[in-house]
């Protein structure tokens, strides 16, 4: 169990205490817990039992509830809460925007024991009339739950990424084979997966077919296999599971044809000697041992996976004009990061420590601005007072340097938080929208437009505010945002945090061809967040990034002079206030 699961099981346990309105004060001990397990940087099922408590800084107490659930997968405390709670009232805990005091009172007074009994007293009217509802709050949950129900069984990349491989691995073991590979959604990078596919070489599919159908955490599901196909779902998250069993020989032949979208397989070839057939019709017709040789046969470069989506990158491969895509390698720094001066669990230290002990030259910090109460937002005078630290701090681990930024709010007129001056004193800004989420496309549009023509916005943080499975992003205008990004010289991010991912990979291209520079943003709060940069590589690759136009593939000493020089290009700060607000 890593330190998410059991971050996520105290949070769990809180929540469970507040629906049945236990003692404040052991919710905030239970909550205390999940946050100090969060900020820890070291994985906690590694220490030693009788040690938690001075390696984690726990008390005697937490550290004994976090030996039992690392023990037995619970403790219990959260034991007798789920005993004692309707599954479906558990599940109820999930949605969006309703918290576990509305819920006690779905569950106590309207007798709501399941999703779907919810579902129906919602669409009956009956939600609304429970005092402190109404009906935004019921038409919330309504929304709340089609979206969740258009989620089921989808996973995001990483999690199916991680199914897709201990799959992989079981099979290898299990098949005594290297030939299998995750392919399908998950080899093709999509930011959401459907169904987890495999592809894996056997002359006995009979043995994989016992194998898979007793797994633990595979149901199996004989109606849609057949000799040659082992179908069923990951029992835990119902996604679909698909491995096909292939004779060795024509392995790479149904690896290349499950990693590649309809549109990237029927396409007509126009290239010789392939004129006429379609990659489909040749990958049928001939026998190769590796895909880069169909692709040579096809007269294309090779097109890697994540690029196969029929989006024109056969007409690239054809002129041998496919790019150089950006690799993990090529980012130089981080920026939009947070610490502990806002909702970070680490301090600027061990932000920038972390970066620089891994080989990266800089560390771009963006804690949130004044106007995000709920995230500790920096009121002026602690602004100050972190510039001071971060110049004490580049002191100390120069050349490693730690630029001066924030996360600032674009407020619901499409203002930047905090006066001009104080904008003004930010090596850059990240500006993004947290609040006042629920907007029409040309209200959204128009409040990006207004930041994005703001000479202090350097960056546009997360375009669409959206979260992947749990929430939908507000409507944009995305070509209207996007060349006024190309106008005003704003970098756009592609938030790497798996849930946003944002901006979407299908508008990378698009921005590219605009000559709008990105940025490979983590958005972390922990120094765990810095892997997800990985995940915005992949998204940029999915959209034909490369370093070139990766801000943060610049040198420490790049990306200093282009801040300089934006800075000196603004109209002073009084000048500035008159032309615009006046």
């Amino acid at each position: 169990m890593d330190n998410r699961a059991l971050t996520r099981a105290f949070k769990l346990a809180a929540q469970l205490m507040e629906l049945h309105d236990e003692n404040p004060f052991k919710i905030r001990a239970i909550e205390g817990t999940a946050s100090a397990l969060d900020a820890l940087s070291f994985p906690v099922a590694e220490v030693e039992r009788a040690g938690l408590p001075d390696r984690t800084g726990l008390s005697k107490t937490a550290a004994a509830k976090v030996a039992e659930l690392l023990d037995t997968g619970t403790f219990s405390d959260l034991q007798r809460l789920l005993d004692v709670t309707p599954p479906g009232v558990v599940e109820m805990l999930a949605i969006k925007g309703i918290g576990p005091k509305k819920i006690r009172s779905l569950w106590r007074e309207l007798g709501l024991e399941t999703i779907e009994q919810l579902r129906e007293a919602a669409e009956t009217d009956q939600v609304s009339k429970l005092k402190g509802f109404g009906k935004k709050t019921q038409d919330s949950i309504l929304e709340a739950l089609e979206f969740a129900g258009q989620s089921k069984g989808k996973l995001l990349y990483p999690q199916a990424e991680k199914l897709g491989n201990e799959l992989a691995q079981l099979l290898r073991d299990g098949l005594k084979t290297e030939q299998v590979a995750v392919a399908g959604e998950i080899r093709r990078r999509l930011e959401i997966v459907e169904t987890v596919r495999l592809v894996a070489a056997t002359e006995k599919p009979a043995a994989a077919h016992e194998l898979l159908s007793t797994t633990a955490g595979l149901t199996s599901d004989p109606r849609r296999s057949g000799p040659f196909a082992w179908r069923g779902t990951a029992t835990e998250s119902g996604t679909p599971v698909e491995v096909l069993l292939v004779k060795p020989e024509d392995f790479t032949t149904e690896v290349f044809l499950n990693s590649a979208a309809e549109a990237h397989l029927s396409e007509q070839l126009t290239t010789s000697p392939a004129h006429q057939l379609t990659l489909r019709q040749l990958a049928r017709r001939e026998k190769f041992q590796q895909e880069e040789a169909l692709y040579e046969r096809a007269g294309l470069q090779f097109i890697v996976p994540e690029l196969r989506e029929g989006l024109g990158e056969i007409a690239l491969a054809a002129d041998k004009k496919l790019p150089h895509l950006l690799e993990d390698g090529d980012l130089r720094g981080s920026l939009h990061n947070h610490s502990t001066w806002s909702d970070g669990n680490h301090s600027i230290r061990e932000m920038a420590t972390w970066l620089r002990d891994h080989g990266y030259e800089y560390l771009g910090l963006c804690d949130h601005s004044q106007a995000a109460h709920y995230a500790n937002g920096l009121s002026v005078e602690r602004v100050r007072q972190q510039h001071q630290e971060i110049d004490q701090m580049n002191a100390e681990l120069a050349p490693f340097r730690i630029f001066k930024g924030i996360e600032s709010d674009i407020l619901s007129d499409g203002s930047l938080d905090y006066p001009n001056d104080v904008l003004a004193s930010f090596d850059f800004i990240v500006a993004s929208v947290h609040s006042n989420l629920k907007m029409d496309e040309a209200k959204a549009t128009n409040r990006l437009l207004r930041a994005i023509e703001n000479p202090y916005t350097t960056m546009l943080g997360h375009p669409t505010g959206r979260l992947l499975l749990r929430r939908q992003g507000y409507p944009i205008n995305y070509k209207a945002v996007i060349d006024a990004c190309a106008q005003h010289n704003v970098i756009i991010e592609i938030n790497a945090n798996p849930w946003r991912l944002d901006l979407d990979w299908r508008w990378v291209r698009y921005a590219l061809d605009q000559g709008v520079q990105l940025s490979i943003n983590p958005d972390a709060h922990h120094t765990n967040g810095y892997e997800d940069m990985r995940y915005g590589v992949l998204m940029g690759r999915k959209g034909h990034l490369t370093k070139e136009m990766t801000f943060n593939a610049k040198s420490v000493e790049e990306a200093a002079a282009y801040f300089e020089a934006r800075k000196a290009s603004i109209t002073p700060p009084l000048e500035y206030k008159k032309s615009l607000f006046e």
